[in-house]
């Protein structure tokens, strides 16, 4: 799909409200028409388009129910109005647009998963975790959190014996990831989401595991070090007929709406994956927070709103 392509969006209510622990609420959404939703798989996300705001949670639920989305959201002690508008205001009964669903953050086949969370970010983990029993498939979970209280979806952990590690900050510390990542192992997948301390931790020792092992969904943008001071670079929007000069300091998501080219995007800081494009020619910089390390060396999609090019010259899909 590029960022052209048309994104499904469909008007959804609260069916069911129920608070999954201490400042966790979590929602089943279904159409508000009464229809089936939108497919999805182990990892997808969708928007919710709030009054002045758009914000992206994952999907938690069951992907065989397409009658039903289920998501779980902590308010942010910080929040900018998403999360609170969340808790403040979606109760059963209530109207919300949604859009997608789209993944970044695909769970694909392994002999052998190890699923580490941190909070909130069990979300995600919780149907791939449910895919990976019914497959058979050898894995585990490393979760931890501030408190017990605070760590949502413990008790339907429980169910799957001793998989799970629940280590509430409070009772055990920081996670011990030494332990479970501290030997490289070619037939396992791990995924992680969490805060970015956490994420950062695991990045750092997986760095000696086989390439492509660890797979991470992040809430805010990874640290990126440009290699040098931006410059102009042109861009050739190959459907549209259009060539752009993109200038330092303009994205080329804004070059292109500028353009009056539609070019659907969402957190415009490179953590959503909304405005993928698939690059025809040309070199990506890629500054995003979703692409893998080989999906980035291949260089066929780029995130526009925050990655850059190489190359004086790319060629977009668009």
């Amino acid at each position: 799909m590029t960022a052209l392509d048309a994104e499904h969006e469909v008007e959804c209510v609260v069916a069911r409200r129920e608070q999954a622990a201490e400042g966790v609420v979590v929602l089943d959404l279904r159409d508000a028409h009464g229809g089936d939703l939108p497919a999805w798989s182990p990892g997808a996300h969708i928007d919710l388009l709030l009054p002045g705001h758009v914000r992206q949670y994952s999907l938690c639920g069951d992907p065989a129910d397409r009658g039903t989305y289920r998501i779980g959201v902590l308010r942010e002690p910080e929040s900018r109005g998403g999360s609170a508008y969340v808790h403040d205001h979606l109760l059963p009964g209530e109207r919300v647009r949604v859009r997608g669903p789209r993944n970044h953050f695909r769970f694909d086949d392994a002999p052998r998963y190890l699923f580490i969370a941190g909070g909130i970010g069990i979300t995600p983990l919780l149907p791939m975790i449910a895919e990976a029993e019914s497959r058979s498939a050898s894995w585990s979970l490393l979760y931890g959190g501030r408190r017990r209280a605070t760590m949502a979806f413990a008790d339907e952990l429980a169910a799957y014996g001793e998989a799970v590690a629940l280590r509430p900050e409070d009772e055990h510390g920081l996670l011990d990831l030494d332990a479970v990542l501290g030997t490289p192992a070619d037939d396992t997948l791990v995924y992680c989401c969490g805060p970015e301390p956490l994420i950062a931790a695991v990045e750092e020792r997986c760095a000696a595991w086989p390439a492509d092992s660890l797979r991470v969904e992040r809430f805010t943008p990874r640290a990126v070090e440009p290699d040098g001071p931006d410059a102009e670079f042109e861009v050739v929007l190959q459907r549209s007929g259009i060539i752009l000069t993109v200038p330092p300091g303009t994205s080329i998501l804004d070059a292109c709406l500028d353009a009056g080219v539609d070019v659907a995007s969402s957190c415009e800081e490179g953590t959503c994956g909304t405005c993928e494009t698939d690059v025809l020619e040309g070199v990506p910089d890629h500054r995003d927070s979703v692409l893998t390390p080989s999906e980035r060396e291949t260089g066929r999609v780029m995130m526009l709103c925050v990655s850059r090019s190489r190359t004086p010259r790319l060629v977009l899909d668009l």
